[in-house]
């Protein structure tokens, strides 16, 4: 979630901290440790503020409020119009520079955004979010039908890809949740440099999310079905109409109970080349020799698993022994 914004117990006059100041003039009546040169930041866009130790908070910069912590405040107007990579100092009430906190003002990735924005779901962690994005085979203009929109995180990654993505969800306030939050990480792009459209226009044009259940049946014809569903099996027969031949199905699944029942339901289809696996993530402790795993670690978080369209649904007898191509 994001810290709580500033509630106008501290005052703090922004004075001419929007006018960025070289790296040779730092000053606490600035709060500039050092002026990066990166693209200034906007109002109304989200900041990554990253503490000596590494911790991360993220921001929404709206001009005239100040983000507060134990450390002290930043005012918003002292990030707007300041370059990415600029190091800011956050100041007392009083603006004593000895008790302020230093903090490194970035752009917030992909990644933080699905850790720190609002949800009202349970959103994919990253590292599941990359893999659906290499198993689903998504690329630029890829049609995707996904359901279970949630927080909005996998409509992000999906569109960051360059897909254009319906979503279904049975649930309003969870629609209206994602919407804001893909709205919010997209309107952080850059105008092109050709002139054309930005970002966040090309990927409200790229997203439609209605309020309908997807057990019911898919409209349209699509290249990619993803789902974070309860009970995707119920959508195969569904998927098998919509997608097109070669087209992949992906579920998103938090019990091995769960990805058996799905599988079933894709040997029964016109579904093959199915495929179940799992990321785990380790990260590692280097400081000089000292080489170790670190202790802790993302372990299991949930199945995924892919299938292809092959083509018609197999006839078979009762009594002959199912056994889906490729396996």
């Amino acid at each position: 979630m994001e810290p709580p914004e500033g509630n106008g117990d501290i005052e703090f006059e922004p004075g001419p901290e929007s006018q960025p100041v070289p790296e040779s003039q730092p000053g606490p009546e600035t709060g500039h440790l050092r002026v990066g040169k990166g693209r200034p930041f906007r109002d109304g866009e989200r900041v990554l503020l990253v503490d000596r130790k590494g911790r991360h908070n993220l921001v929404r910069l709206k001009s005239g409020r100040s983000y507060q912590s134990h450390s002290g405040v930043i005012a918003h107007d002292l990030l707007i119009g300041s370059p990415e990579g600029s190091e800011v100092l956050a100041l007392t009430k009083d603006a004593d520079r000895r008790n302020g906190a230093r903090y490194l003002a970035l752009r917030p990735t992909l990644a933080d955004v699905v850790l720190g924005m609002p949800r009202g779901a349970q959103v994919i962690y990253p590292k599941d979010l990359g893999a659906i994005l290499i198993a689903a085979d998504i690329y630029p203009g890829a049609r995707v039908l996904e359901s279970g929109v949630g927080s909005g995180a996998l409509s992000m990654t999906l569109l960051r890809a360059g897909a254009e993505v319906t979503g279904y969800e049975i649930r309003e306030d969870f629609a209206r949740g994602a919407q804001a939050n893909v709205a919010a990480f997209t309107s952080s792009g850059v105008a092109d440099g050709d002139g054309g459209p930005d970002v966040s226009t090309r990927a409200h044009l790229a997203y439609d999310v209605q309020i309908r259940d997807v057990y019911s049946g898919i409209d349209g014809a699509y290249d990619r079905v993803v789902l974070d569903l309860p009970e995707p099996w119920h959508v195969v027969p569904h998927a098998e109409e919509a997608l097109v031949p070669g087209g992949i199905f992906c579920a998103y699944l938090p019990s091995i109970n769960q990805t058996a029942e799905v599988r079933e339901a894709l040997a029964r289809s016109a579904f093959g080349l199915a495929e179940t696996f799992e990321t785990l993530r380790r990260t590692w402790h280097i400081e000089g020799r000292s080489v170790r795993p670190d202790l802790r670690m993302v372990g299991h978080t949930g199945f995924i698993t892919t299938a292809r369209l092959l083509g018609e649904r197999p006839h078979r007898r009762r009594d002959e022994q199912a056994e889906p191509f490729g396996e």
